[in-house]
């Protein structure tokens, strides 16, 4: 068994209303006196209603390519990384020296001293803590995280591991680009951080969720999908129109085998927590699944008040599952994600 302790979000430090983000990027993507009927659309449609970015609206019109976005990027991260991985621990009742592994995700910025590597003395964990940082998983490494966490903890039931996840989204945001996949994107996407702690059957009994059990699937044919085109400036977002077709093609169908195997069918699930990708993503869900009215209300409140925030948001969706919802013990939960493969990403909980 393993059990969440605690999940902390924390978000980047500038909040903007929709209708500043998209007046910035109507000056940085469109050229001068340009139609931005389309962009003005696609921002008005997202779901989206206010979003937390790393730097001010105005200082991203200053960024010198690739490079600086990077530094940017690293400093960031270190700061929303700490503060979320103390946030966890505090509200788990533990000490950074408890912390036997950490896993960090991220896929908006590259490192190296990884990040996690860079917080070890911040925060005072063991100098023999195990670490994985890993980059490409993209908006599903909140689930696979847990997952993967859950899998070390099998193994070692007297530990604690800790996933971290920071995602800053605006920095990847393409000057000069008018394309319809980077306007998307700038209309969904923001930036913050999170942190889960997971306990082993060993540990003292946390008053969180169990994992259950866990399942990941890769879909064939759909390596175009979802992922980052790398140049000179940067990562250029690869978001194909066909995302909500590919979830109504195969999700429905893994949902239901997954939930099957351990007694359960859709109906019987009493919490969705699932990955803000934006409304057609989301009505895609709820339509295969035949979900009730109302079953994924926190990720949708969670995309109008922060957008998509790539693998941190479905963690942030799971804290606040916990403080708004008050599930009831022993009721079934199911976490999920897709991403970059293109794949999905599922968890049973079971409060």
């Amino acid at each position: 068994m393993t059990r969440i302790a605690a999940v902390h979000g924390t978000l980047a430090p500038y909040r903007h209303a929709q209708r500043e983000v998209t007046d910035m990027v109507a000056r940085s993507c469109l050229p001068p006196g340009g139609d931005r009927r389309v962009l003005d659309r696609l921002h008005e449609n997202s779901g989206v209603r206010t979003r937390t970015m790393v730097l001010p609206l105005e200082r991203y019109a200053e960024l010198d390519g690739f490079g600086d976005a990077n530094d940017v990027y690293i400093q960031a991260a270190v700061d929303l990384g700490t503060e979320a991985l103390r946030g966890a621990l505090r509200t788990a009742g533990l000490r950074p020296t408890d912390v036997d592994l950490l896993m960090f995700t991220s896929v908006t910025g590259v490192a190296a001293p990884s990040i996690d590597a860079r917080l070890v003395g911040r925060l005072g964990l063991r100098p023999d803590v195990k670490r994985l940082p890993v980059f490409g998983l993209g908006c599903v490494a909140g689930a696979a995280g847990i997952a993967r966490l859950h899998d070390y903890l099998l193994g070692r039931p007297d530990d604690v591991a800790v996933l971290l996840s920071v995602e800053l989204c605006s920095l990847t945001f393409q000057r000069g680009d008018a394309s319809p996949a980077n306007l998307v994107a700038t209309a969904l996407f923001g930036d913050g951080a999170s942190a889960v702690v997971a306990l082993g059957e060993g540990r003292a009994p946390a008053a969180g969720p169990e994992v259950v059990a866990t399942y990941g699937r890769m879909y064939p044919g759909t390596e175009h999908v979802m992922g980052w085109d790398i140049g000179d400036s940067g990562f250029k977002v690869v978001l194909d129109p066909c995302v909500p077709d590919v979830v109504r093609r195969y999700l429905g169908d893994d949902v239901r085998a997954f939930l099957a195997e351990h007694g359960l069918k859709p109906k019987d699930v009493a919490h969705w927590v699932c990955h803000p990708g934006g409304p057609k993503v989301l009505e895609a869900v709820s339509d295969v699944l035949s979900l009730p009215e109302g079953a994924l209300d926190v990720t949708w409140r969670s995309l109008a008040d922060v957008g998509n925030l790539s693998s941190s948001s479905v963690l942030h969706v799971l804290r606040d599952t916990l403080e708004q919802r008050r599930p009831e013990p022993g009721s079934p939960g199911l976490l999920m994600a897709m991403g970059p493969g293109f794949c999905c990403e599922l968890v049973l909980l079971r409060w």
